[in-house]
């Protein structure tokens, strides 16, 4: 097997295998621990002796050996994991993994207590199996910043297990924002050189089939991985062969990922049907209406506009989602009915500085041919953009309009 084949699956194993080994023992950070080294040796030993026939087992067994022989080493611990540790350990360890051990992972990734920036982190760490250094650099940080993000987070997590049924439902809806901005910082990066991250949205794309593997009843965890296959389909018509940004009426379809779209209007048609329509649903319904026009002209506004209709009223209190809307009701209605709407939006303190205001707004006054008020609007946007190719585009269609 290959170096890159046994880094794939190591990477699938990962998630069960500390799942599994939370759910024996607790203590999320050491058992995390635990589970780097016990891959850190398959990733040294398999490609030179091959991988065993039971791939999840053998991690599973060797990190339990370095979780004992941590827990035996701790004199503070001692008495208390005594009896733990002399338990005799199976010849041959359980090679079904619970799945529910990597549901479990993910609820204590994106645990309550935790600040978004470190479940997002920590998910990446545990779930996703990419090293420090990787999610230092995804997310333009010093190693070293990241790495203590990971380890306080890791500490709070050392006494948490399974949320009550009760807190179920509402932990799986932070697992799958978590996932969702691990998605959106991947597809649109939020600073540096380039516009993408596609490292990141890959592997947010992984985890949600996982998630999505572990609940394939849950409507809106359907309508994520929807929408994020929908929305990666695009991605290599997004940018120029040099990088720049290209937006998505001037795309050239013809590089869309016609599998991922097919599987994406799948995904969501099946879903939209089984009862309450959440956020991730209509979004993944809005990206489909795009996937399937033809050209830009043959895209179905009226329906995207009554798309967005809905997603307010699921999703009352995000501007995004207000902005967005504006943007559907200049192309299904009228630009100026849009600019009102904008208005609006500016008294929010959450948006009223945000560069996708100002180019929103830009956009609408282009389309009314008020092309000086609409390039000083796109300047003002680009001295905002914290994304350098975003900052670029945004200068050049203001110096495109300027006289």
């Amino acid at each position: 097997m290959s170096g890159q084949n046994v880094e794939d699956l190591l990477r699938e194993c990962a998630p069960r295998v500390l799942g599994a080994l939370v759910r024996r023992h607790g203590m999320f950070d050491a058992c995390e621990d635990a589970v780097q080294e016990a891959l850190l040796a398959a990733a040294l030993q398999w490609p030179e002796e091959g991988v065993p026939d039971n791939p999840g087992g053998w991690l599973l067994t060797v990190a339990s050996r370095r979780l004992v022989d941590e827990i035996r080493s701790d004199e503070a611990r001692r008495r208390r994991e005594d009896a733990r540790a002399a338990e005799p350990e199976p010849a041959a360890p359980d090679p079904a993994l619970d799945r529910d051990d990597s549901l479990l992972l993910l609820f204590l990734c994106c645990h309550p207590s935790l600040s978004q920036p470190s479940r997002v982190a920590l998910t990446l760490r545990a779930a996703g199996g990419l090293t420090t250094a990787q999610i230092a650099a995804a997310f333009l940080v010093p190693e070293a910043t990241m790495a203590q993000r990971i380890s306080r987070a890791k500490q709070s997590l050392k006494a948490s297990g399974m949320p009550p049924d009760a807190e179920r439902s509402a932990r799986l809806a932070e697992v799958r924002h978590v996932l969702y901005l691990i998605f959106n910082e991947g597809y649109t990066a939020s600073g540096g050189p380039d516009l993408t991250a596609p490292g990141l949205s890959a592997e947010a794309i992984r985890l949600t089939r996982m998630l999505h593997g572990l609940v394939p009843d849950d409507a809106e965890t359907s309508g994520l991985l929807a929408l994020m296959l929908l929305t990666d389909a695009r991605r290599r018509a997004r940018t120029s062969p040099s990088g720049e940004l290209v937006p998505l009426d001037e795309q050239d379809r013809s590089l869309w990922d016609g599998a991922l779209i097919a599987e994406g209007v799948d995904l969501v048609s099946r879903a939209l049907p089984r009862g309450d329509v959440g956020p991730y649903q209509l979004q993944a319904a809005i990206a489909a209406v795009h996937d399937e026009a033809g050209s830009p002209d043959a895209t179905d506004w009226p329906q995207i506009l009554a798309l967005y209709d809905l997603l307010e009223l699921a999703d009352p209190d995000n501007p995004v989602v207000s902005l967005n809307r504006a943007v559907a009701v200049a192309k299904a209605r009228d630009p100026e009915e849009a600019l009102a709407l904008l208005a609006a939006l500016e008294r929010d303190k959450r948006l009223r500085d945000h560069h996708r205001l100002l180019a929103t707004r830009a956009h609408l006054l282009e389309l009314q041919g008020r092309t000086s008020e609409a390039a000083g609007a796109y300047r003002a946007a680009a001295r905002r953009a914290t994304s350098a190719p975003e900052r670029r585009h945004l200068t050049r269609r203001a110096d495109r309009l300027a006289p």
